[in-house]
């Protein structure tokens, strides 16, 4: 950084590192409680992983959407921060295309598989999860009686035990690809029961009516990022990654960019996968290096066709496809309110996200498009506008939706997600006790976070704000939902 711009000094009781969902209600909270606080944000916006743009002309989500009812500290933020939410579900058969062939069912029908069998014994595995998931103690997984075992297997080792037919496989994996962002090989089977586990069920992760997807945010996620900021304004800076946090018995030095706080506490939000490219001194502990080292983030590369109406509706279409080919494999309906525009969103997953982000913007679009005119029809070809966003390739994400605990994760690194270093705090969805990875993971992170820095200011009001009203990060996980069967996301 030699030969720019000066560093200002500031300082303040609490330094918040970054400005998603968890950053900002950590700030909001702290703020509420009579602590000072500064947020630093690398990016030129507030949000993290939530975004929204504008694409033909209609705001659309780049990022993490979708909340369920079940999820009470999103949907309380929501309602104090005046963001309305709509409806997710739109009426209409799905498209399901496997092996070349395109079929369409209804949503309260069997998924058409090839193999007739293949529907339950889908259900019959995700089931057998379920009940596994039921000695696994939600924020705790690897105190769970059998957390060696799971921790040490992929949840591919576990398919492959549980399932036999090609088109039950297809389907799992194409679940988890949409849950995950990643295949079934990359993730631990302990942290996949941790996170039925945190969803109080896995009906709770995969059905749309009961949990996670039922609705979204009028003008997108990410205004809630921008209402709370509002709220914080004059303490957000952005632009500015910070580069340097050091600490001794008086406090710390968070430096960045543009900006140097000496502080009493600081709270990181980042993904654990870049808790680590921030330089600490004196050094953090082993076990917190190695956390970073083995949380990557999934791979998705989210995409949008707009068009000036939701033509699909009119053949009966709910805009939901589910496919073997890619590389959109899952596809919804992500319409604005009204009939002045129709939105197909499509994700590019996992092995498939890994690969086209090789690819150029072009080559994407247009074979995205192509996935969309094999769903849809022809129709699909033409948009009005079209955007993406790979969120490998943003810097402060590397990925998304969410970190991915890799086997033997939990047994060692397990507790070093929330534990404190020194003055050090951690938040961020992936350190949820509920709904770990979604946005409501991300409120728990921020508002738990605040009152452990709270509790060490003796000063601080920690009775102004009830425990659970808000807080959050910046990450429901920006996943659609798949299949009638019990399985999405």
């Amino acid at each position: 950084m030699t030969g720019g711009p000066a560093r200002r000094d500031e300082t303040a009781e609490v330094v918040v590192v970054g400005a998603g969902l968890a950053g900002l209600v950590a700030a909001r909270e702290l703020e509420a409680a009579g602590a000072s606080v500064v947020v630093i944000e690398a990016n030129d916006r507030v949000g993290g992983r939530t975004m929204t743009r504008r694409v033909g002309g209609v705001p659309v989500e780049m990022g993490g959407q979708w909340i369920g009812p079940d999820q009470h500290r999103i949907n309380v933020l929501a309602g104090e921060l005046g963001v309305e939410t709509l409806p997710t579900e739109v009426p209409g058969r799905t498209v399901f295309y496997e092996g070349g062939r395109r079929s369409e069912y209804e949503e309260d029908g069997e998924v058409p598989f090839g193999d007739l069998g293949a529907s339950l014994e889908v259900q019959e595995a995700f089931q057998a999860l379920s009940e596994l998931a039921k000695g696994v103690p939600a924020g705790v997984p690897w105190t769970a009686e059998r957390a060696a075992e799971w921790d040490g297997q992929t949840l591919e080792t576990w398919k492959l035990a549980h399932t036999h037919s090609a088109g039950a496989r297809f389907y799992f994996d194409l679940a988890v690809e949409s849950l995950y962002a990643c295949e079934p090989r990359d993730i631990s089977l302990l942290g996949v029961l941790s996170d039925i586990a945190s969803s109080g069920g896995f009906g709770g992760l995969f059905e749309i009516e009961a949990s996670a997807e039922e609705n979204r945010f009028v003008g997108g996620a990410q205004e809630l990022c921008v209402r709370m900021a509002r709220e914080v304004e004059g303490s957000v800076v952005l632009s500015s990654p910070v580069r340097r946090i050091s600490q001794d018995g008086d406090g710390v030095l968070v430096e960045s960019d543009t900006v140097s706080v000496r502080a009493r506490a600081v709270i990181i939000t980042v993904p654990p996968a870049l808790r680590g490219r921030i330089e600490y001194a004196p050094a953090l502990p082993p076990v917190h290096d190695g956390l970073s080292q083995r949380m990557p983030m999934g791979a998705v590369i989210k995409c949008h066709a707009v068009y000036d109406a939701p033509f699909w509706r009119g053949a009966g279409l709910n805009g939901r496809a589910e496919s073997d080919a890619g590389p959109c494999k899952v596809t919804c309906d992500n319409s604005p309110p009204g009939a002045d525009a129709g939105v197909l969103t499509g994700f590019i997953l996992g092995s498939d996200a890994r690969e086209w982000s090789r690819r150029s913007v072009g080559e994407r679009k247009q074979a995205v498009l192509e996935c969309f005119a094999r769903y849809f029809g022809e129709g699909a070809l033409d948009p009005r506008g079209y955007d993406e966003c790979d969120w490998g390739a943003e810097v402060y994400s590397r990925g998304g939706y969410a970190g991915v605990p890799v086997p033997g994760f939990y047994l060692d690194h397990g507790p070093a997600l929330q534990e404190p270093v020194g003055r050090v705090h951690w938040a961020g969805t992936e350190t949820a006790e509920r709904w770990n990875g979604y946005m409501d993971g991300a409120v728990e992170s921020g508002s738990r976070a605040a009152r452990e820095v709270l509790s060490t200011l003796p000063s601080a009001n920690t009775s102004s704000r009830p425990e659970g009203t808000s807080g959050g990060e910046n990450s429901s996980r920006g996943r659609p939902r798949v299949g009638a069967t019990g399985i999405g996301g």
